[in-house]
């Protein structure tokens, strides 16, 4: 497969997953700004614009209505829902010839459709299309693509973005820890509330709660089931011997991260939850980096392999 093609893939299944993750937590946390008056909403919107990589100017104020603007219909900011539907469809555009029909019509149509501004009383109806669009484009991928390196490169990529996003819907859970959103709010916000109450049968607490959504294997949305989802398709792709351990960057760097999720207690990762939590996000940038570097260099030489000398 051609680099950029990979790239391409990699990059439309970040930009999809991305957008439904920043649509989940931010209908969590503004619903929250919206009911809790006794919420200092200037420093926890700041807390929540910097959970998602965004800067706020320190000379102004900042209201629930900037959170919106900057994080879901501003085009132009790399962490807003708009900007990554565009840039999913740009990338699907660039891979015309590899992506279906099917996809490459849902994801214009979702950015054709793309509101430039939300009234306060349909934010959470935007959400819910974000969703709906998101979980669209990924059936399409999930039905109709044959297990090829397509489909590893576009898991791969949501794969680690999931891992991304559930990393940070558990650090905000501290940022307004007196008040903030209860476990089972956080759980419905990534459907996990059914799938929690069949494991565990029982009120949400703050133990069973954070471990279902880190370390549950069978839970899709768990940061441990992304990780290894995103590692697999790694080693899919990769070419090796069975009889060598891997080259890879990317592989090792997840594969690290993967084996602290899953033998440090939990109690340790829960009494300082944000620090493990920015741990997980700093080892998924990482794997990108490692991931673009070996698959997708910028201005890569071609190189010939078996040539005959």
């Amino acid at each position: 497969m051609l680099s950029r093609i990979a790239e391409s893939l990699f990059w439309i299944g970040r930009y999809i997953e991305r957008a439904d993750g920043t649509a989940r937590i931010l209908d969590v946390h503004l619903q929250l700004l919206l009911e809790d008056p006794w919420i200092e909403e200037d420093a926890a919107c700041r807390s929540l614009l910097s959970v998602m990589g965004s800067e706020a100017p320190d000379d102004t104020e900042i209201t629930r209505a900037d959170v919106l603007s900057m994080l879901a219909v501003d085009r132009h900011n790399p962490a807003s829902i708009a900007y990554s539907l565009g840039a999913a469809r740009e990338n699907a555009r660039r891979a015309r010839e590899i992506v279906s029909t099917e996809l490459w019509e849902c994801l214009n149509t979702t950015r054709a459709r793309m509101p430039r501004k939300v009234s306060s009383d349909k934010v959470h109806e935007f959400f819910a299309w974000v969703r709906e669009r998101s979980a669209l484009a990924v059936g399409i991928i999930e039905s109709a693509t044959s297990r090829d390196e397509v489909w590893q490169f576009f898991t791969l990529g949501r794969s680690i973005e999931r891992a991304d996003m559930t990393a940070r819907l558990l650090a905000t859970r501290t940022l307004t820890e007196a008040s903030g959103p209860s476990w089972t709010t956080i759980l419905r916000s990534v459907g996990a509330y059914e799938a929690y109450l069949r494991t565990y049968r029982g009120v949400p607490s703050a133990r069973n709660a954070a471990e279902f959504l880190l370390l549950d294997r069978l839970f899709p949305r768990s940061v441990l089931f992304a990780i290894t989802r995103a590692e697999s398709c790694l080693r899919e792709v990769e070419p090796h011997t069975a009889r060598t351990s891997s080259s890879d960057a990317g592989v090792r760097i997840l594969g690290q991260m993967r084996s602290e999720l899953e033998y440090k207690p939990i109690q340790e990762i829960l009494d300082d939850l944000p620090t493990h939590m920015d741990a997980v996000q700093s080892a998924t940038s990482a794997a990108s980096e490692a991931i673009r570097q070996r698959y997708f260099p910028t201005s890569a030489a071609p190189t010939w392999v078996g040539e005959r000398s």
